[in-house]
């Protein structure tokens, strides 16, 4: 089901991320974008999406703050996903006749493109000149101090010729050459650098190189008059800079992509794609957690022909999800040997069998996965693909659900699991990692979310990488007591499909307790608009399963679910809120259970008919923005959110009709 998907990609995400800033990643950057965007195709408004980083940083480095936070850059996969960026930030559609504008005057609308560098990101912090620290990534506001690591790269400066007080950021590479003959179990060139940088004792490090393509004097924000300028400067410096060129026109930053991609296999370090912004610098639009000023333009689709020789079943909570193993194939530079198929119907629609000739793609540097058969097949001996019957771990017979194969066991350990890991991600419990959450599990210290606040750091702080410090602040941030909706309640603990907009239903239609939902008939349930006897029946199915484990989640005092608001209490009735960006002083599910109990709703989406526009940066030209002018909702800042939730705005509730 849908939320079910929602959650194993945000649970996925947050993985990777952790592996990637912990110098380890686990699947490339193509890879991760597969999952990034499907969770925002179905889910745009997920709390993962909005994080400007990670939260992972290396233990044992100190940790540093940026001068500008390092958001992502938003991404143009295909052609027409360019143009569409580039239309809305003005640029000519037409072929200009012209492949590279060394001088455009009279032209006003220029853009800058520079080499997509696939390697680490690094923030090189200067005061009057002089090199002060070199800051990861980390989660994009403070990262690693790797100072010491950073002065053994090449192409780091040390000491600048002018008196300089800012941040220069780049880009830590290594070289296929080094790659190839020195690192050769690394993954790839990326993985090898980014792993290298963070080594305690600098190891290696001489290997690396650093590409530099931005800078900020935090002090001025005019420092620098426009894109050029400031690569100019930077040159000047002697740093080493990424490939920069200068167009007007769409047509001829695409003919230019065209052209880098058949070059790149050429070049000494590897790139994924081109960088495109607008040449004029916005400072205001840089510290966005995504600047909408600047794009990464993916490499196209490349396409090649395999055959299917097994299929491998990847578990993943109670679902086996089918992966195909291939003969090997190179496809983006890279040798494939697996591809996804997604589910037990995909494999049925093709017409797949082990002997199939199959088409492989790699959506700009995405998972490989297959795509169909190729136009022309072989002679190989082909055989029906079996599908496992029986679940691995508990031996409950599986079911075919078409887009999903899964274990019905609720008692199937990777069942269990799977509800720790919801409640989890459900209470934003980020200190609770998923690795020291599995430790956990498989030593039978927890099994049911209540174990989680038995524990005690002593405990904990036996376990790997964790000492008293980390182990105090994991059960500092468990016990946080939280005053749950019935609804995010419920949702937490991992019934089949139900998720927190399933429960609201239930709870408005008056089912707005546990004891009320306890003794609801299936009959009740069903009854209510959008619900129905399925799911009906798995609600009253899961309650049952997790009755005694949630009544003692309650009985530990740590979590209470919220009675229901009396009605003098819901001053927010009738009213509706969206949430967008990041929020300072209260997590964005806290603003939505806040409002909830106010009788207000919560909308993913700017709709007509939306009350509120909630936004730390009311001024932006974001898209959510400009629809709610357009619309005539009214948007406020955190400020007025917190003292209008309090009581203290009632009367600034948007009439119908009203334009602001």
């Amino acid at each position: 089901m849908e939320n079910e998907r929602i959650f194993e990609l945000e649970r996925l995400i947050q993985k990777y991320q952790a592996s990637y800033y912990d110098g380890e990643a686990e699947i490339s950057d193509g890879e991760f974008d597969l999952l990034w965007d499907e969770l925002k195709s179905i889910a745009p408004e997920s709390q993962i999406l909005q994080k400007v980083g990670t939260g992972y940083n290396i233990d044992g480095f100190p940790k540093a703050a940026h001068l500008i936070p390092m958001g992502s850059q938003d991404k143009a996969s295909n052609i027409c996903e360019f143009l569409d960026w580039a239309k809305k930030m003005g640029m000519k559609t037409q072929d200009s006749g012209n492949a590279l504008t060394k001088n455009n005057e009279g032209l006003t609308k220029q853009f800058i493109v520079q080499y997509k560098m696939d390697g680490a990101s690094l923030e090189i912090q200067y005061e009057n000149g002089n090199l002060l620290r070199a800051v990861t990534r980390g989660d994009g506001i403070t990262g690693d101090e790797i100072t010491a690591n950073a002065r053994r790269m090449t192409g780091v400066v040390e000491k600048m010729d002018v008196p300089f007080s800012g941040g220069v950021r780049g880009e830590v590479i290594m070289t296929r050459d080094v790659r190839n003959s020195k690192y050769q179990s690394k993954a790839n060139c990326r993985n090898a650098a980014n792993g290298i940088m963070r080594r305690k004792d600098g190891q290696g490090c001489e290997d690396l190189e650093v590409f530099v393509y931005d800078a900020s004097s935090p002090d001025d924000d005019h420092f620098f008059k426009n894109e050029i300028q400031k690569i100019e400067w930077l040159k000047k410096r002697v740093f080493n800079t990424t490939e920069t060129r200068v167009f007007t026109a769409a047509q001829d930053i695409i003919n230019y992509r065209d052209e880098t991609a058949g070059l790149r296999e050429s070049l000494p370090f590897d790139i994924d794609g081109l960088v495109v912004k607008d040449i004029e610098i916005d400072m205001a639009d840089l510290r966005k957690a995504r600047p909408e000023k600047q794009i990464a333009f993916k490499f196209e689709l490349e396409t090649a022909f395999s055959i299917l020789r097994e299929i491998e079943w990847s578990e993943s909570g109670a679902t086996y999800t089918p992966i195909g193993i291939i003969d090997p194939v190179r496809l983006a530079g890279t040798t494939v040997k697996r591809a996804n198929l997604n589910n037990p119907d995909m494999i049925r629609s093709l017409g797949l069998k082990i002997g199939s000739t199959v088409s492989v793609v790699k959506r700009g540097e995405i998972i490989p996965k297959i795509e169909g058969l190729a136009p022309v097949s072989t002679d190989t001996e082909k055989k029906e693909i079996i599908f496992p019957e029986i679940c691995r771990v508990c031996n409950a017979g599986l079911i075919d659900a078409g887009t999903k194969l899964y274990c019905p066991n609720q008692k199937c350990p990777k069942k269990l699991l799977h509800r720790l890991e919801k409640w989890v991600s459900v209470l934003d419990i980020r200190e609770l990692g998923e690795k020291l959450l599995k430790q956990l599990f498989e030593k039978n210290r927890v099994r049911n979310i209540n174990d989680l606040y038995t524990l005690t750091a002593g405990e904990l702080a036996e376990y790997d990488r964790m000492g008293e410090l980390s182990a105090a602040k994991v059960i500092r941030h468990i016990r946080t007591k939280r005053d749950l909706s019935l609804a995010v309640f419920v949702a937490g603990f991992d019934m089949e499909g139900i998720a927190e907009t399933t429960m609201e239903k239930i709870s408005a239609a008056g089912f707005n307790t546990l004891e009320k939902l306890k003794d609801a008939e299936i009959k009740d349930l069903a009854a209510i608009h959008g619900i129905g006897e399925i799911t009906a029946a798995v609600i009253a199915e899961g309650l049952k399963e997790c009755a005694d484990e949630m009544d003692a989640v309650l009985k530990t005092g740590v979590i209470t679910i919220a009675s229901p608001a009396p009605e003098e209490s819901l001053g927010l009735r009738g009213l509706s809120f969206c949430f967008t960006g990041e929020m300072k002083s209260i997590k964005r599910s806290e603003a939505e259970e806040k409002i909830k109990a106010q009788g207000a709703q919560a909308k993913s989406s700017v709709v007509k008919g939306l009350s509120y526009l909630v936004t730390n940066d009311p001024a932006s030209g974001s898209s959510k923005n400009k629809k709610a002018r357009e619309l005539g909702i009214k948007i406020i800042d955190e400020n007025d959110f917190l003292a209008l939730i309090s009581g203290s705005q009632k009367d600034t509730a948007p009439k119908q009709g009203e334009l602001f």
